[in-house]
């Protein structure tokens, strides 16, 4: 969670590191494009187990109290309670996921709500051409909203069938898997649709406002 007075990020390990790599553009491999005959993004290597990575706080969500908001430019507004979420038509998706921090994990089962049964319901308005994602601790991402409707992006609750735990961001969070993992943002409590671009926690600190592996958008140019 950031200082309510500063917005400083917290004296972690962990983000004390990846707020130097954006300075020092660590990581970078010079690499251009997607050869087809490649799966592993550039400057990434594979791990088996799931690292856990976040801001120093882990909020403990009960199923019962969580709620999600989406709000903005959309024609319905949505207030949905566990229950709600739930009797969503339910998906699941098999992707990779590719963390910034050079990690990457294959043939991950996903579990919960397609972003597009989302989009179905809420309906953004023409002008919507942004999200932005509204964590528990605090933490904020923001989205094209072209990347937020990709055909495998998802509001996930499970993980390889079973219900996604608490440091991978449970009980919801969401998997865009064609961006860095910090665009696909944990503890899941509210979306707003935006018409212009708002930059979030990580954004405004040095990194990709996108963050496509494949092209190692990594750090801002900035």
């Amino acid at each position: 969670m950031t200082d309510p007075d500063t917005g400083a990020p917290p004296d972690s390990k962990l983000t004390r590191s990846k707020l130097r790599w954006a300075q020092e553009h660590k990581f970078l491999t010079g690499r251009e494009g997607r050869p087809e005959s490649e799966r592993l993004p550039p400057g990434q290597h594979l791990v088996r187990d799931w690292p856990v990575l976040d801001l120093g706080v882990q909020p403990n969500i009960l199923k019962e109290r969580w709620t999600l908001d989406v709000t903005g430019a959309v024609d319905t507004s949505i207030h949905w309670d566990w229950a709600t979420f739930q009797a969503q038509p339910q998906s699941s998706f098999v992707s990779d996921m590719h963390c910034v921090t050079t990690w990457s994990r294959y043939d991950n089962r996903w579990d919960g709500v397609a972003t597009r049964t989302l989009l179905d319901v809420v309906q953004p308005r023409a002008d919507a051409h942004f999200v932005v994602l509204h964590a528990d601790d605090g933490y904020t991402t923001n989205l094209p909203l072209a990347d937020f409707a990709a055909a495998d992006a998802l509001l996930v609750h499970g993980w390889e069938g079973k219900p996604l735990t608490r440091e991978h961001g449970g009980p919801v969070r969401l998997i865009v898997p064609h961006l860095y993992l910090w665009k696909s943002a944990k503890w899941l409590r509210a979306i707003e649709f935006k018409t212009a671009d708002e930059p979030g926690f990580w954004e405004t600190r040095g990194y990709h406002d996108r963050g496509d592996p494949w092209t190692e958008q990594r750090y801002s140019d900035d």
